[in-house]
């Protein structure tokens, strides 16, 4: 051959192996997906919108970026209370909220969130890893074309904040509530009114009389909302929530097209998140606590033992009609409370009897 041809041809070839090169990027572009993320919450709350956000940075980082999503804050997009909704309609993929909020779908969904004198945020995942309920939560939610993982936790919730202070359980009846899932209708089973308000309606709703009380979370979101400008009774701790999980929610129909290596991962983080948001809560409450009480004048109350036996009784009954009220319901219900027998017993005699014993220790 020709040298002068040779030349040339061997620089056609390169050329053309230049242009593959320029065309394959868009084709590797072409496997990212950007995602929709809708939550119950205001944008960047501490701890609950920030759970939402670590999450998209999480899965994004995990997938070296082919997953990419956008958060959109409470009423963004959808109302802060439509989330599974939105996911279910094909208006977002995912969603980060808590399962509360849809029990008027079924009543199943509340305990996938936390129910009067349920479980810990300890004892919460433990039924959700080793207990079964990770399963019935699957079949709960592929009925509304949803794949459910926790990711977070609050840990134990405080009581609520209340105008004047409550001794009796008399001073409860007629009383207007904020809070939402099956510990609203125990409040209503003792004669208060519980309200479902999502958490920016809240503080305005305080302000201007429409509820006498509210619960939210605890000391480190509740000063955030500013609370203590409007009341300074503030009890504890919450029967309604004590250990209060985080859902994600993603389409099923967008889950069954990943891999199994892709599910994995975004398994993985929402466990991730589930238990760096847990840690965050314990890591900020202390200091919010203080905070409220010593620079704002909150007074701190711990509800009576009458109050609280009352509220126990009630929790029986509602979580009982609860359970009556859909055949996925009773399944949830009868999982919960066996594993509750076991849970609470080794409970007892490790994390409370230590708990107890340490202040023994006088420092």
């Amino acid at each position: 051959m020709d040298r002068r041809k040779f030349i040339k041809a061997a620089g056609l070839g390169a050329t053309a192996a230049a242009a593959a090169g320029t065309l394959a990027a868009p084709a590797i572009a072409s496997g990212k997906k950007q995602l929709k993320m809708v939550t119950s919450w205001p944008k960047n709350f501490p701890g609950l919108g920030t759970a939402a956000a670590r999450f998209a940075r999480r899965i994004e980082a995990a997938s070296d970026g082919r997953f990419k999503v956008r958060v959109y804050a409470g009423g963004e997009l959808v109302h802060p209370l439509k989330c599974l909704d939105a996911v279910q309609e094909g208006t977002a993929e995912l969603y980060h909220s808590a399962e509360y909020y849809y029990r008027g779908k079924d009543n199943a969904f509340a305990f996938f969130t936390s129910v009067p004198f349920g479980f810990t945020a300890t004892e919460m995942n433990a039924w959700l890893y080793f207990g079964g309920a990770q399963r019935l939560w699957d079949e709960l939610s592929a009925g509304f074309g949803v794949k459910a993982l926790p990711c977070g936790n609050t840990g134990v919730q405080m009581g609520g904040w209340f105008r004047k202070e409550v001794k009796t359980i008399e001073d409860l009846k007629g009383l207007k509530m904020r809070m939402p899932g099956l510990g609203g209708e125990v409040l209503n089973k003792i004669g208060a009114t519980a309200l479902t308000l999502a958490g920016a309606e809240i503080m305005p709703a305080l302000q201007s009389g429409t509820i006498d009380a509210t619960e939210w979370v605890g000391p480190w979101n509740d000063l955030a909302f500013g609370f203590y400008k409007v009341t300074k009774h503030y009890y504890y701790p919450g029967f309604h929530e004590p250990g209060s999980t985080l859902s994600l929610g993603i389409s099923k129909k967008f889950w069954d097209s990943l891999s199994d290596s892709d599910k994995q991962l975004f398994i993985n983080c929402a466990q991730a998140e589930n238990s760096y948001n847990l840690a965050e809560y314990n890591a900020n409450n202390g200091a919010a606590l203080r905070t409220l009480i010593e620079k704002h004048g909150v007074k701190l109350h711990v509800f009576s033992d009458e109050i609280f036996k009352a509220f126990g009784k009630a929790s029986k009954e509602v979580l009982e009609e609860a359970a009556a009220s859909s055949p996925m319901a009773k399944k949830v219900f009868e999982s919960f409370m066996k594993f509750r027998k076991e849970v609470t017993g080794w409970n007892e005699i490790s994390d409370v009897a230590y708990a107890q014993k340490r202040k023994l220790a006088g420092w």
